[in-house]
């Protein structure tokens, strides 16, 4: 996230340094040719190092890598990642309508899920289309992998519900600002793996959800009503980026949670420092700088933190630096039965380095959710 907001930033700023430098050159004569080859020039290099800073977040979301630079290698600008991965997504679902099984079209699937929603993390008209085709390439690789995959949808929340009915617990996996249930597949397998059941959601202003809802603080009510669907008595809670904050926070006020990770999760946000592509991300997740503004004044876990008297893990990549956010390390300090794993050379959402904190938080979890069965 601080690098491909790095990277967002840096072609804000060019971007407007183009539109007002070369705006008073003449419209004719090798002055213009000139800019135009500046302008070509600077929009292919934005997009090689918005592709950069996307590369542990997208790879870390399951694509492959030889794909994911054959695709962004050719950008011209930023404004082609949209449009480039949505091309690749529609060749899976190709690849899946020509498969030779079930279980390779389902695998198909998946892949054209990931790619849709990579799709939105660049500025990009469609993206509640991209978000749709996301979701519902998810759900039809579930139908044909997993026919026990049960979809859930209720008041400002839709996901799918995996895994065994005689599970130890259930995990509700709660995405950031820009994510979505698509992003953490691997996440959810690993879950899996342990024998745990998994409701991997979006929620307001998330995912499939993004286009016609905006994000609220109180997200400890959509996990209450997630809940209440699932029909548990206890959960677990996995939340990454500002997942995190919705976890940490639904795990002080929902009695239910029985287990909480977060992963890149703020402690607290700043909106008068944060960088200017997080705060317009945050004005079109909420609708509006106003709302964005309160909605970030929200974000603050200290009054909080005392009450999670779930174990809570915290984990947070020490390359993970983003002015105006705070990072987990007072969160997991303040909560009575805090844990905290700093990986030194993680990024945001540790993308790069998942050896490192994803079996170590799979485990916590299933743990954790069997102790308090027991």
């Amino acid at each position: 996230m601080s690098a491909t907001e790095n990277a967002t930033e840096r072609a804000a700023e060019l971007a407007t340094g183009l539109a007002t430098g070369l705006g008073a050159e003449s419209a004719t004569g090798p002055a213009t040719e000139s800019a135009a080859g500046l302008a070509a020039g600077s929009a292919a290099e934005l997009a090689a190092e918005f592709a950069a800073a996307q590369w542990t977040r997208a790879t870390g979301a399951g694509v492959d890598p030889h794909e994911y630079r054959r695709v962004t290698e050719g950008l011209a600008s930023v404004a082609d990642w949209g449009p480039s991965f949505l091309r690749t997504g529609h060749g899976y679902l190709e690849r899946a309508e020509d498969a030779g099984s079930s279980v390779s079209a389902g695998e198909h699937l998946l892949m054209a899920a990931r790619w849709f929603h990579l799709a939105t993390l660049a500025p990009y008209a469609e993206a509640p289309r991209a978000a749709a085709e996301a979701d519902r390439a998810c759900g039809g690789a579930l139908t044909v992998l997993e026919p026990e995959a049960r979809r859930v949808s209720g008041e400002g929340f839709t996901g799918w519900l995996r895994g065994p009915a005689d599970a130890p617990g259930t995990v509700v996996v709660v995405p950031g600002l820009d994510s979505a249930k698509e992003e953490f597949l691997d996440l959810v397998s690993a879950l899996l793996a342990r024998g745990l059941a998994v409701f991997a959601m979006d929620g307001p202003g998330q995912g499939a959800l993004a286009g016609t809802t905006t994000l609220r603080p109180d997200y400890e009510q959509v996990v209450g009503r997630v809940a209440d669907a699932l029909g548990v008595a206890r959960i677990g809670l996995v939340g990454l980026s500002l997942g995190g904050y919705f976890a940490a926070r639904t795990a002080a006020l929902e009695p239910r949670v029985a287990a909480v990770a977060t992963v890149s999760g703020p402690f607290r946000l700043d909106w008068d420092e944060l960088p200017p592509p997080v705060r317009d991300i945050m004005a079109r997740r909420t609708g509006g700088a106003d709302a964005a503004r309160a909605f970030a004044q929200h974000v603050d876990l200290a009054a909080l933190a005392p009450r999670i008297t779930a174990p809570l893990l915290v984990v947070d990549g020490g390359r993970d630096v983003i002015p105006g956010v705070t990072n987990g390390g007072p969160l997991a300090r303040r909560a009575p039965h805090g844990t905290y794993l700093s990986v030194p050379h993680g990024d945001h959402l540790l993308g790069n380095a998942r050896p490192d904190w994803l079996p170590h938080l799979s485990d916590h979890i299933a743990r954790t959710l069997a102790d308090a069965r027991a």
